[in-house]
């Protein structure tokens, strides 16, 4: 496994662990899905669907796979050997990458705006510098919008564990 492909993981955990706890349990994606659903009132109310169902997928995935014990609970050290693990997670991260890509593509031209882009990762918790630096990673077109196809793949090589210097790498803040 990567180093920046760790550090892509730690960040995404602290995101989605909405109540800080150190621990992911279904509580914390509901509040995600919402507060990122909340970020684009243009969207679609299939797009919107999709989205909740996505994150619920996407918990459903973890207590799946790792939660062991039954206590509604996953750790850091599970969800990475989740996350880095291909044939467990791929289908998951495939139907997430498309529903916030469709969210952020509510006319349905293949097209997202940087504001768009920018309301629905910060609603996920990224910073805005880094959030501005992925987005110009994504080579945005002279009306400063990226493809849908171009954030699905973003999205998908954020979880290569094998992976290092894909646009994901820039929603890590650099080191103090």
């Amino acid at each position: 496994m990567r180093t920046e492909a760790l550090d892509r993981i730690k960040l995404i955990f602290t995101l989605l662990d909405t109540d800080g706890s150190g621990q992911l349990e279904a509580g914390d994606f509901e509040l995600m899905g919402r507060n990122v659903v909340a970020a684009a009132p243009e969207a679609g109310d299939a797009a919107k669907q999709a989205m909740l169902d996505a994150f619920r997928k996407y918990w459903t995935t973890l207590a799946t796979e790792l939660d062991a014990n039954s206590d509604g609970k996953v750790s850091f050290e599970e969800y990475q050997a989740c996350v880095f693990s291909p044939e467990r997670f791929d289908d998951t991260i495939a139907t997430f990458a498309q529903a916030l890509a469709a969210m952020g593509d509510p006319d349905g031209d293949g097209l997202i705006e940087r504001p768009v882009f920018t309301a629905l990762m910060t609603a996920i918790g990224f910073g805005a510098e880094n959030i501005g630096n992925l987005f110009d990673a994504f080579e945005p077109d002279s009306q400063d919008r990226v493809t849908v196809r171009i954030w699905v793949k973003g999205i998908k090589d954020y979880y290569g564990p094998e992976k290092a210097g894909v646009a994901g790498d820039h929603l890590v803040p650099a080191p103090a």
